[in-house]
């Protein structure tokens, strides 16, 4: 059954628009948009789960639910696990979007219904914020983050809930301070039910890499959450049922080094309380090799994943695309020493850049296999309004907006080559027997250099040991039995199995599984070349079970 709870977080109207905001019971409909299937959608590993049913939970809509007037209902429903149906729509007096531009046809799918049952439709989120053309259709456009367009936008329900005449922009002009936000409506959502959880902690970014649009959306001056709204968001998230791992959605996790080596004392604090009940991954640049103080604490609270913008292995091209900063440190020598801290990199790929040439595939895979990185995101360059790299294409006429195509980017080499060449890089960096002895070299380099965590209470709940028990038994029924790539995974298998370690053979095969499938999608032309690839394919519809 659906959520529909009453709710009770902070509201931060002021004056007489909080009174009258408050003395008005609104029903606000909470809609995330499916994803169009990508690598980061991690869908081929559900099967292989216990009810996992969508990757991550949206941060920005949970933080608006919580921001509504206590007196208002909210209803939160992500399709990428059920569709919001008629009577979701009919209950509601508005309905809320938020998403990224892979959604924007689903987004467009969602006004559409809403606007059959005469529902007014309030749209945000960075997709919108950065191209607000983009959605002609939606009543209300939200550009911007949470501040003083947030508030005018309750003012104008709390009035009246009737569509417009014509779409009306609100822009924050005034943002909330991040240490003003409230937590997050997780008790809405379907938490146990996600792959992982999330939490933010800053927002922005002080680099300006060329493709990037986080300095133009959230600025170069991280903002910041306090210690405190980090505890409460983590306990509530538990409470919640989160399981397994949660992801730090920051932008760039060390974007304020001094910030963060603040914090990790606290995570500390928070894992030893809690008995390391979760892991903890983010996003942070190669750069955080040159600081040893914070992996190391970064290892005692549990991180075990940092995604890093690697991008190209090729020197020129980095100083091209102004992340100059990837090569402060050897890029193999600052992998090494993040592995040393018992922590995964995950790395993001890009080719089509104007320094690539016809060598450059085979560069990136020699790169993976001298660098052992087991997951990677290899993405076609795309163009993304409001960084110098839209600007730049544009002024040369090299952006192309046709949709059928895998990238909105006129390459320098021929379009038909340039999208072989990534499929060559897929399949071959995700065939089963390179893929499993790169994750056999992490089990060996990087695994072992762990904080061993004490088997605590929360780690050994009868719920948690039944839960890898039969993850386990859908892992050797589906891959070790029925799956055809059972030879590199019981060679990798065998030896944790007979040892009992679970915990391994679950961590590989999961998302080996979904890397492998994935690949193989792409390879047939049904995976797109980039997380934010425009071409639009078939979205299917979520199990309702």
């Amino acid at each position: 059954m659906r959520q529909s709870l009453q709710r009770t977080a902070q509201d931060d109207l002021r004056g007489k628009t909080q009174k009258e905001a408050q003395e008005i019971a609104r029903r606000i409909l909470c809609v995330f948009p499916r994803y169009t299937s990508s690598f980061a959608t991690f869908e081929h590993a559900y099967e292989l789960t216990t009810g996992t049913r969508a990757c991550m939970p949206p941060q920005g809509l949970l933080v608006i639910a919580a921001v509504l007037p206590k007196s208002w209902q909210v209803r939160f429903i992500d399709e990428n696990m059920e569709k919001a149906g008629d009577s979701d729509f009919a209950w509601a007096d508005a309905v809320f979007v938020s998403g990224m531009h892979i959604q924007r046809r689903q987004i467009d799918d969602i006004c559409r219904r809403a606007h059959r049952h005469g529902r007014p439709v309030a749209l945000g989120g960075p997709s919108v914020s950065a191209c607000p053309d983009y959605y002609p259709n939606a009543d209300y456009l939200h550009i911007g983050e949470l501040g003083d367009a947030t508030e005018q936008l309750i003012d104008i329900l709390s009035q009246s809930v009737s569509r417009p005449d014509r779409q009306i922009t609100l822009k924050t002009e005034a943002r909330r301070n991040l240490s003003d936000f409230p937590l997050p409506a997780y008790e809405l959502a379907k938490i146990d039910r996600y792959l992982i959880g999330t939490i933010q902690f800053s927002s922005g970014c002080p680099y300006r890499c060329e493709f990037c649009d986080i300095p133009g959306l959230y600025g170069r001056i991280p903002r910041l959450k306090t210690a405190e709204q980090m505890v409460a968001e983590l306990d509530k998230l538990l409470a919640c049922g989160v399981i397994g791992q949660i992801y730090f959605v920051d932008d760039n996790f060390i974007g304020n080094r001094a910030a963060v080596a603040q914090l990790l004392p606290t995570l500390i604090d928070w894992q030893k309380r809690t008995g390391y009940a979760v892991t903890f991954a983010c996003e942070a640049t190669l750069n955080i090799a040159k600081h040893p103080e914070i992996l190391a604490q970064m290892r005692e609270a549990a991180f075990d994943v940092v995604f890093c913008g690697i991008e190209t292995p090729e020197p020129e091209a980095l100083k091209g695309m102004d992340k100059k900063h990837n090569l402060v440190v050897p890029i193999l020598e600052s992998v090494q020493k993040i592995n040393s801290y018992g922590m995964q990199v995950v790395s993001g790929i890009i080719l089509g850049l104007d320094t690539d040439t016809p060598q450059s595939g085979r560069h990136i895979l020699d790169f993976i296999r001298q660098s052992n990185i087991p997951m990677l995101t290899i993405n076609l360059l795309q163009a993304l309004p409001r960084t110098p790299l839209w600007d730049r294409l544009a002024q040369a006429n090299r952006l192309d907006h046709d949709e059928s195509r895998e990238s909105n980017v006129r390459f320098l080499m021929p379009y038909d080559d340039v999208v072989a060449m990534w499929r060559e890089c897929m399949d071959e960096a995700y065939d089963p027997e390179r893929l499993y002895e790169r994750y056999e070299h992490m089990m060996r380099a990087t695994w072992p250099n762990r904080l061993p965590r004490p088997l605590s209470k929360a780690r050994r709940a009868p719920a948690n040991v039944r839960r890898g028990l039969t993850m386990l038994a859908k892992v050797l029924w589906k891959v070790g039995i029925r799956g055809d790539y059972r030879r590199p995974f019981w060679r990798f298998a065998l030896p944790y199995l007979l040892r009992g370690d679970i915990e391994a053979i679950l961590t590989v095969a999961i998302s080996a599984h979904h890397l492998i499938m994935f690949a193989r999608d792409c390879r047939m032309g049904r995976g797109n070349a980039s997380n934010y690839s425009p071409k639009l394919r078939l979205v299917e519809e979520p199990a309702t079970q």
